[in-house]
């Protein structure tokens, strides 16, 4: 409460400070002030200037600015600061005729009659049109500043709730989808081995403690994300036949770092989902390194001419959106290629994430 108390009241202490600095400079500075005993008029007169001036400031900050100017009525804003020029000069000769300061003021610096000078009278003029001038161009200037800023960090908050927004909508979409392939094993192994289901059950389980903790947070330790990797392949390796290969390498020792959760999932079910058969010789090698503040994955499978694990074209949504998360949440720090067919017949995917 007290912070909010400070933060709140720093404007109205800026603003005060300002009229005190401007009132002391341009109405009390004046070295003709210091030598002569000027009439109570003069000082009525520059105490109404002073508050015209003050409700001119908030009058073009309030009203003229954001309703005319912003609102792109340049026409109707130039007409309102001519005018508040000619009022402030109309004001003071207004002042001075009902004040008859003119006569007050030549008595106190001509008290032999001689005439009061014409010429200052116009220097004086010319002074208020400038000061005028220049407390429309200031309050112009900080209102349009404090728009853009307004704007600027409106824009901010609204990318900000729109990122978060997909990000949810992209972990909702991977998600479910993993596990919708993994109860189709799990069902499949119980036709087979209920002891093998019911382990699968168990590393099922626990990747979904997984999923639920750890995904609500925007990141997570590397050292989980494997752990969650090696889970999955475990599970996967239950329906798989002794065609299939999996090799599967992490980083010794290895230097925990903060990684999106969910993140290496995709490639690995991709793997799995276009890189096996049940009847053909596979292979499936999956290598995470770690250089400097550099996360590398590299997922390489056999490639059968039946199958078509594009990246963008691949009916599993997981990896389209993985692109997508990427690009959120590392935007100009990873780098992701895909070779479909290299010189080995193999699908490979290479990630490399600066975490750092």
């Amino acid at each position: 409460m007290t912070s909010f108390s400070i933060r709140s009241s720093v404007p109205v202490l800026i603003h005060l400070l300002g009229w005190a600095l401007f009132g002391f400079i341009l109405l009390m500075f004046q070295p003709l002030t210091w030598q002569v005993d000027l009439p109570p008029q003069f000082w009525v007169r520059q105490g109404c200037l002073f508050l015209l001036w003050m409700g001119i400031y908030y009058l073009n900050t309030q009203f003229a600015v954001p309703k005319l100017l912003l609102s792109e009525r340049t026409g109707l804003f130039i007409i309102f600061c001519l005018s508040m020029i000619a009022l402030v000069l109309l004001s003071v000769k207004a002042l001075d005729s009902w004040l008859n300061l003119p006569e007050l003021m030549e008595r106190v610096f001509f008290p032999k009659g001689r005439q009061y000078p014409k010429k200052g009278q116009q220097w004086f003029d010319m002074f208020r049109f400038l000061t005028t001038a220049f407390i429309l161009g200031i309050s112009t200037s900080i209102t349009a500043v404090q728009k853009w800023q307004h704007d600027a960090e409106l824009r901010q908050a609204l990318e900000q709730d729109k990122t978060r927004s997909e990000l949810s909508f992209l972990k909702a979409q991977i998600n479910p989808h993993f596990f919708f392939n993994t109860l189709n094993n799990i069902y499949a192994l119980t036709l087979i081995d209920i002891e093998t289901a019911r382990e699968a059950l168990h590393r099922l389980s626990r990747m979904m403690r997984y999923v639920l903790y750890e995904t609500q947070s925007t990141t997570t330790l590397l050292s989980k994300e494997i752990a969650f990797i090696q889970d999955y392949i475990q599970l996967m390796q239950l329906r798989l036949t002794d065609k299939v290969k999996i090799t599967l390498e992490v980083p010794e020792p290895l230097n925990d770092v903060s990684i999106a959760p969910m993140l290496l999932l995709p490639f690995v079910e991709n793997a799995f989902k276009h890189g096996v058969s049940a009847t053909q010789p596979s292979h499936i090698v999956i290598i995470i390194k770690q250089i400097g503040p550099k996360v590398n994955v590299e997922v390489r499978n056999t490639l059968f001419s039946e199958k078509t694990p594009s990246l963008e074209l691949s009916n599993g949504i997981g990896l389209v959106n993985t692109r997508r998360r990427l690009d959120l949440l590392y935007p100009e720090r990873y780098a992701l290629s895909v070779n479909e067919h290299t010189p080995n017949d193999e699908y490979a995917v290479h990630l490399s994430l600066n975490v750092g």
